[in-house]
């Protein structure tokens, strides 16, 4: 088992993922309690014409997908605030514009290997400027979510009653949406932008399972993260698959093995329970 650490690029490959696993449920947990779990679609979806111009203007990709990605969120932010009875349709917007955005700059890229390794990840590819890179932004997204461990509670709650406490909301939710956007960003060019969203949402849906505080459901969803992270490497490496996909699936499967058991044990109990 050890075997797959003899190689660097299976090294750097595990260091990357571990760290996007801590950090996608911190910032998964605030999107699903804000009920915006699209939201990563949109930002994936436009990190992918990110991507396109970075290649077209011969920059590094990942580059190109932050700032986008970065426009993308702040564009969400001030059409939700524009039509806030409609909030759910800035999603809808930013991600229509991010993919004809990404349809019309594939067009001019040369090498389209580069741009289709996006789609689905390629976190065996991973350079050591994109490590640095990802080991960056994940220690500075971890200190964030800490130091605002709270407001950002708060605010996921109830944005009127975090106002009212005394919360800068407006302050505290600009921040959040530059960390999803960072976050995105990078976890696309390891899972692939496809199904970034998922590994947003599937580790936290597993967490509130379990989770009886929101303290719980952070830890529960960092270490299921881990989980199908290393588990997905270890199996895709082993059976020569996609890991992107892979480390969804494993995701996906746990998720429902963990809603029959728990079906199964309601039933049990409501059973015993009548004479």
């Amino acid at each position: 088992m050890t075997s797959i650490l003899e190689y660097d690029f299976m090294r750097r490959a595990f260091v990357v993922g571990i760290l996007l696993a801590f950090i996608i449920p911190c910032v998964g947990i605030i999107v699903v309690l804000k009920r915006l779990s699209m939201i990563g679609d949109a930002l994936s979806h436009t990190s992918l014409a990110g991507v396109a111009a970075g290649l077209v203007m011969s920059i590094n990709p990942i580059l190109g997908s932050i700032i986008a990605c970065i426009i993308a969120a702040l564009g969400i932010e001030i059409i939700r605030k524009k039509i806030p009875k409609y909030a759910e349709m800035s999603i809808a917007i930013i991600m229509s514009a991010g993919v004809g955005l990404a349809g019309v700059l594939s067009g001019f890229v040369k090498n389209s290997a580069n741009f289709n390794s996006f789609l689905f990840g390629s976190i065996v590819a991973i350079s050591n400027f994109e490590m640095l890179l990802v080991i960056l932004i994940s220690c500075t997204v971890m200190l964030i979510f800490f130091f605002l461990y709270k407001e950002l509670f708060y605010i996921a709650l109830d944005e009127r009653a975090a106002r009212l406490a005394g919360i800068p909301v407006k302050t505290v939710n600009f921040v959040f949406t530059i960390l999803t956007a960072v976050t995105v960003s990078v976890a696309a060019r390891t899972v692939g932008a496809l199904i970034v969203s998922s590994l947003m949402v599937i580790p936290v849906a597993c967490a509130m399972q379990f989770g009886k505080s929101y303290k719980q459901t952070v830890i529960y969803s960092v270490c299921f993260a881990v989980f199908f992270m290393v588990a997905g490497l270890y199996i895709s490496y082993y059976q020569r698959l996609k890991p992107g996909g892979t480390i969804v699936l494993i995701g996906v499967i746990c998720l429902i093995l963990i809603l029959i058991i728990k079906s199964i044990t309601a039933s049990i109990m409501l059973t015993k329970d009548k004479p």
